[in-house]
């Protein structure tokens, strides 16, 4: 099982496939008619069972999805060894903004389930299908565009986007693993406009924001 923090998130949780076992609050009535149980708790026993450093006024237990299955989408993200939970979090939140319903993760990108990711999609967990697998299997039987990010690629403000893509997005300190750069068919980057050269590179929730933004400046698909 994992843990669901804030009403506001909860609330998304009722219009999900995900199934809640039950839910802990210290104002019941703020969460409106569930179908939950629901066990009204103390601020005190809400900070014991809360990961949060400011605990929330309510902690949903939901039960694990079972064991999801993937299907190429006309443009989802792959993410090759992302370990910041607040980073997977924000790119989860990114993917449910633009419209993306599913992310590809390597075997090693940090887990789903992790309560910072959890509580940094800020619900859009819900509406995005995360696949973890080997990425060179998938990568090399895609029928998609495998797209990477590396400073020597192509202008992404010129870039035309593909009718079928796969944006992938390497590990926060290391980029793309070597044996994923080989399945890549083309390569974009950010160009600097600063004269700062202090900066080395973007954070890569925020290259991810940038990218979808201008990948889907001409209209959606």
């Amino acid at each position: 099982m994992f843990l669901v923090e804030g009403n506001k998130i909860i609330c998304e949780l009722f219009n999900s496939n995900f199934k809640i076992k039950e839910i802990f609050s210290i104002d019941p009535q703020k969460l409106g008619r569930t179908n939950f149980p629901v066990t009204h708790i103390s601020e005190n026993e809400l900070k014991k069972i809360s990961f949060l450093q400011h605990p929330k006024d309510s902690v949903a237990v939901c039960y694990l999805e079972e064991e999801k299955k993937s299907w190429d989408k006309n443009i989802q993200l792959v993410l090759d060894g992302i370990q910041d939970p607040g980073n997977l979090g924000t790119i989860i939140r990114l993917a449910d903004w633009f419209g993306i319903e599913q992310i590809i993760c390597s075997e090693d990108t940090v887990d789903f389930y992790n309560p910072k990711v959890i509580q940094a999609t800020m619900g859009s967990f819900t509406r995005v299908n995360i696949f973890y697998t080997n990425l060179v299997d998938y990568l090399s039987k895609t029928e998609n565009i495998n797209i990477g990010t590396d400073m020597d690629g192509e202008n992404i403000y010129h870039f035309k986007k593909p009718d079928k893509m796969n944006l992938i997005l390497g590990n926060e300190g290391n980029g793309m693993r070597p044996e994923t750069e080989k399945l890549l068919q083309k390569n974009i980057m950010i160009p600097r406009f600063g004269k700062s050269q202090s900066t080395e590179s973007l954070n890569v929730s925020m290259a991810a924001g940038i990218i979808l933004g201008q990948l889907f400046s001409n209209g959606r698909d």
